[in-house]
């Protein structure tokens, strides 16, 4: 979440950042309450200063043996003015967490102001984007060879869940291993292999809750969420501690299964993998300094913009506008793979500067020595890659006029074959 002093010192600023989010939050109802709650604070601490004096005061006259019977009921009136004000502020309290738990957080300056994905920057294009010619659907294709089966997912599970089969399973996990190697042996994460259900603090701490709920899993009888990435745990795992600034930065890759139920999502393509409920994907998180997260974000993409390369696939870089990004971000970058049978962009990544929004939801700071104050970090994170969008692309890039797909070079000792 943003700092509160933000809101009181800059209002306006906070105001027009959750216009140009398209948030809604009421910033003038927060303040009130602050200043209600700041109020409540100070009577209080009014009323125990008066009680303190007064007490000595009755203490004085029991010892000289005078009466002390009037002071006494009045401090009874002032214990349960503390007790009933106190119980005002706790709600109060509660009020303004929960609004400051839907307030957006401050985009960057670089962040181009705009309404939707239309407004979004194009930052540079690698590759040529191919025409459609012979290639047919990943649907199609993955039908002709065997390899993925969408209507067993469905009378299996559901719609939005389907099955690798054969060489599919194959190429699925030679994809999830060659990105973790990739990232960790060449990019220098720590690997980390993380629960896929988490509960409701994690969510809070990296902002899925409360304003994401309708579109995550919750398993009611246990109070768990499954995950929508491994962004949660990997973040939450330094939840409410404290790290030595000599770790910075802190980098971990780690794979998970990821669950969606993509309420917000109707109208929106769902055929085969290019929207489903459950997907693959190796999540990269960053804990780094401030001074320092900016040039994490750009590395960020660098690492995933190497993995694009090693595969052959064209692809965009795109700068988000501030509509168009996730209300906790401060800056954001998608990379959109290249779909020839689509003939459009397909997002497959999306890397994220957060500054210190997570870090103050699940209390993460760092020191540099016992003697210095501890300060919030900032976190980021992106997919590096999800796969379900990058197999639709390699199974439509590398098909052969015979109806086969060929395996990028990179992936070949991973598979152990060179097409399908």
């Amino acid at each position: 979440m943003i700092d509160i002093k933000l809101v009181r010192e800059n209002p306006e600023l906070v105001k027009q950042n959750c216009i140009n989010k398209n948030d809604k939050s009421d910033i003038d109802a927060l303040i009130a309450l602050d200043v209600q709650r700041r109020s409540i604070i100070q009577e209080v601490e009014d009323l125990k200063g008066t009680r303190n004096v007064v007490t000595l005061e009755i203490s004085a006259l029991k010892k000289s043996g005078s009466d002390a019977i009037d002071k006494i009921a009045s401090m009874r009136e002032v214990g349960d003015k503390i007790k009933e004000l106190d119980e005002t502020l706790r709600d109060v309290e509660e009020k303004i967490s929960s609004i400051m738990l839907l307030i957006p957080n401050i985009a960057h300056p670089t962040v181009p102001i705009g309404k939707d994905a239309n407004d979004n920057v194009e930052v540079r294009r690698v590759g040529e984007c191919m025409e459609r010619t012979w290639h047919v659907d990943h649907i199609e294709i993955s039908r002709q060879l065997g390899i993925l089966d969408f209507e067993r997912g469905a009378k299996v599970t559901g719609g939005g869940f389907g099955f690798y089969v054969g060489k599919g399973a194959r190429l699925e996990r030679a994809l999830i291993n060659f990105f973790v190697d990739t990232n960790t042996e060449r990019h220098g994460y720590k690997e980390i292999m993380t629960p896929f259900v988490v509960n409701a603090d994690s969510c809070r701490g990296t902002g899925q809750l409360p304003k994401s709920h309708d579109d995550m899993f919750y398993i009611e009888k246990d109070d768990l969420y499954l995950i929508p990435t491994a962004e949660v745990p990997i973040t939450n795992f330094h939840r409410d501690e404290i790290i030595s600034g000599a770790e910075l930065p802190m980098k971990y890759a780690g794979y998970s299964a990821c669950f969606r139920r993509e309420a917000g999502s109707h109208g929106k393509e769902t055929r085969g993998f290019l929207r489903v409920h459950q997907f693959n994907k190796v999540e990269l998180v960053k804990f780094v300094r401030p001074e320092k997260s900016y040039e994490e974000l750009e590395s960020l993409v660098g690492n995933v913009e190497y993995i694009l390369q090693q595969l052959g696939l064209t692809y965009r870089v795109l700068l988000l506008c501030s509509g168009d990004m996730t209300f906790g971000g401060s800056k954001t970058y998608d990379l959109e793979v290249w779909s020839p049978f689509e003939q459009r962009w397909l997002e497959v990544s999306s890397c994220t500067n957060f500054e210190a929004f997570q870090a103050r939801r699940a209390n993460i700071r760092y020191k540099d020595s016992a003697s210095t104050k501890p300060e919030f970090l900032h976190t980021l994170n992106g997919s590096g890659l999800a796969t379900s969008r990058v197999l639709v692309a390699l199974l439509e890039h590398y098909q052969t006029e015979d109806g086969h797909v060929n395996i990028p070079a990179c992936l070949q000792p991973y598979c152990g074959f060179d097409r399908i």
